[in-house]
């Protein structure tokens, strides 16, 4: 009874931090500047001087390298997902082998199942948010090829400058669900601390949130691509 009670304390200190910031983070970007907020500035930015370019060449060189990266993770994630389940289907062995460790926090088979299952859940959910960002990544290329052009000198229409914003709109879901995905990865390895003791996991969810808002809102990358265009 007294380990049901701590690993379902455990799950929701999990889902807390997890969800609890990323609510934090969409609502404090309205309010200040974050690498999401900055970024999305930019992709604008960059959509805009797509309008007067003749050639998309780097343009779409560019979208494949995102594209790419997204790729490597979705596939990583599958290949982490298919040892998870080899390791659940030998969770016994896995049992036996944490229990011999010393200063292991005293757990039983389902325990360890527990973990393991929640481990699996995180990574189907990392998978679903990384193939979700590759689909709107080949859409953009989609749109790309349908990107309106003005001459140079000439004024951008209505229409014109609703294009380039909604473009860069959807570029930005697709960087929003690729970061979905790699907090997912933050989440993950922060759960096999629970292997060792359930106040390890429990610190290291609370590190990884901080270590997020630190590189989200007060990074030197952050406030470097924040000044790039105020120079």
């Amino acid at each position: 009874m007294y380990n049901v009670l701590v690993t379902v304390l455990c799950v929701l200190w999990l889902c807390l931090c997890w969800f609890g910031y990323a609510k934090f983070a969409r609502r404090q970007a309205k309010r200040t500047h974050c690498i999401a907020s900055v970024m999305h500035r930019h992709r604008i930015s960059w959509m805009q001087r797509l309008l007067y370019r003749e050639q998309f060449i780097a343009d779409t060189a560019l979208l494949a390298s995102l594209e790419r990266q997204v790729t490597f993770f979705a596939s990583t994630t599958m290949l982490i997902l298919a040892a998870l389940l080899t390791l659940l289907s030998a969770s016994e062995r896995l049992f036996t082998l944490i229990q011999s460790v010393p200063g292991v926090y005293p757990a039983t088979l389902l325990d360890i199942q527990v973990r393991l299952i929640l481990m699996i859940a995180i990574f189907i959910y990392a998978f679903f948010t990384f193939t979700w960002s590759l689909r709107q990544y080949g859409f953009c290329s989609v749109l790309m090829g349908a990107f309106p052009h003005v001459k140079e000198g000439d004024e951008a229409s209505e229409d014109d400058n609703k294009f380039v914003k909604n473009l860069a709109k959807i570029i930005d879901h697709a960087g929003h669900s690729y970061n979905y995905g790699l907090r997912s990865y933050y989440f993950a390895l922060s759960t096999l601390a629970w292997f060792i003791h359930p106040i390890a996991f429990v610190f290291s969810t609370t590190v990884v949130v901080a270590v997020l808002f630190q590189r989200e809102f007060h990074s030197q990358t952050m406030l470097v691509m924040n000044n790039i265009d105020k120079d």
